[in-house]
């Protein structure tokens, strides 16, 4: 019996409040409380993280939420209104062009295509992960990993470099690693 009096205890506030916190907890925690009161107020209260699906497992739950919800909003996910504005901008910087086939169709059947799939997770919704796709290869990327879907036609490699330019340093690099050598700089061409 002597647990539960020590378990009694240590609610009755005899000994540290961080006793049953693992160490590497009580560190993260003790440095989420000392952001300054402007930080402190933007984070979510415990309870609200909870209901969020957080653990439930009291300050660790409640840091997880914090940290979570600051890493969301630095992604700056794109919502509808910016999307139909990327969508604008695209068209009016190559117009209504498949960024995969090259192909010039009517710009109400261009769709916007995520290069990296999404799978869930907003921060793919940035306007350097988005293309304009025609129905035809959108259709035909469905969620594949970039490297699959240009590995399929090189030539769509070649494409969303010329239509891709405002993609991410990684995408940007993914395509120029992948699109054909010109005829006359292989130096195996006869």
């Amino acid at each position: 019996m002597p647990s539960s009096q020590s378990h009694h205890h240590r609610r009755a506030g005899n000994t540290p409040a961080s006793a049953h916190v693992p160490s590497t907890a009580r560190s993260a925690w003790a440095h989420h409380e000392s952001p300054p009161e402007p930080s402190r107020s933007a984070s979510p209260s415990p309870s609200r993280s909870r209901r969020r699906g957080g653990s439930g497992r009291g300050k660790q739950g409640a840091k997880r939420g914090a940290s979570h919800r600051s890493l969301q909003l630095t992604s700056h996910p794109t919502g509808r209104v910016a999307y139909a504005e990327t969508r604008r901008w695209l068209l009016q910087q190559h117009g209504p062009v498949c960024a995969y086939c090259g192909e010039k169709h009517a710009a109400a059947t261009m769709t916007l295509d995520h290069v990296a799939p999404r799978r869930g997770q907003t921060a793919y919704d940035r306007r350097d992960n988005l293309v304009l796709a025609c129905k035809l290869c959108n259709a035909a990327k469905r969620d594949l990993a970039p490297i699959a879907f240009l590995l399929g036609r090189r030539s769509r490699a070649t494409h969303l470099l010329r239509y891709g330019a405002h993609l991410s340093p990684m995408l940007i690099d993914l395509a120029r690693s992948l699109a054909p050598e010109e005829e006359d700089e292989s130096p195996y061409r006869d």
